[in-house]
């Protein structure tokens, strides 16, 4: 459990240095390129590379972390990432950070203490049914659908706002493919994890969540769509963790209301955090690490 929740802050760390990287570079993309030019822009801009680079480190760590740890402990631990960018707006964009943005970040950081041991998060099984798994991804595509066609139209803000939770849909999903087919590999190796239907599963899934989530960080600004990401994916992974692997939280009344009160807190926290946070990146191209 230790290597899960260290993991899962590192990933959630170079997850937000994905996130920055790339939002400034589609910033820079939005005023030269329109249609599929902008992905060949992209592709040669350095800082969306590092943003790629950072992506894959992420993963890398965030997959350990699911190994080791049950899903509805590791995906409410992405939320660190709103804390990291914080710090990275800082340090390396080099932004000014108002006082109760800090504060901010700070009650959310206590609060996801708070809420991960009192809800205690525990057991879980890789034995889903084939039923469960129709009944999951049916319900996640259908929902990721619907918010689609909901953000054909609209402001800019409430596109960014409902292609977020799409987004949040497929991560919440990716991750439930990451953990099975981790597991698939520690236990059977390349070659017997290939077997494994999630494998595939987990390409077409990260591939939409990528989309998603780039679309997103295109049509409207990153303090919209960066804390509806971080709070929709954890609720969602924790339904699945209990619909598919049978994870339970705590079953005292006291400690469960005192986790529900915690998670309040920190989506409070995100709220506060997408308010007094810069919307955009200014300063951001001349970035250097």
């Amino acid at each position: 459990m230790t290597i899960a929740v260290a993991f899962a802050v590192i990933a959630a760390f170079f997850n937000a240095v994905n996130i920055m990287a790339q939002h400034a570079a589609s910033l820079g993309a939005q005023d030269r390129h329109t249609g599929w030019r902008i992905a060949t822009y992209l592709a040669r801009d350095p800082l969306w590379l590092i943003g790629l680079v950072a992506a894959a480190v992420g993963f890398l760590f965030y997959a350990i972390a699911l190994h080791y740890g049950p899903l509805s402990v590791v995906q409410p631990l992405l939320v660190t990432e709103l804390v990291s960018a914080l710090i990275l707006r800082k340090l390396w964009i080099r932004q000014q950070v108002p006082p109760l943005a800090w504060g901010a970040a700070v009650a959310v950081s206590i609060a996801l203490t708070v809420f991960l041991v009192a809800a205690d998060p525990h057991g879980g099984a890789a034995t889903a049914t084939a039923r469960q798994w129709i009944l999951v991804v049916g319900a996640c595509a259908a929902a990721v659908v619907g918010l689609i066609a909901l953000a054909r139209g609209g402001s800019p803000t409430r596109k960014a706002a409902v292609l977020s939770v799409a987004s949040a849909v497929t991560w919440a999903l990716t991750a439930v493919f990451v953990k099975v087919t981790t597991d698939a590999f520690a236990s059977f190796g390349v070659v017997g994890m290939m077997l494994h239907w999630q494998v595939y599963a987990l390409i077409v899934c990260g591939a939409g969540g990528v989309v998603l989530q780039q679309s997103a960080l295109h049509v409207g600004p990153l303090s919209v769509s960066q804390p509806l990401v971080v709070v929709v994916d954890p609720i969602v992974s924790v339904v699945l963790s209990v619909w598919l692997f049978n994870e339970r939280l705590t079953g005292n009344p006291a400690q469960l209301a005192v986790a529900i009160a915690a998670f309040a807190v920190v989506s409070a926290g995100v709220v506060v955090l997408s308010v007094t946070t810069p919307v955009h990146l200014e300063g951001a191209r001349p970035v250097r690490l």
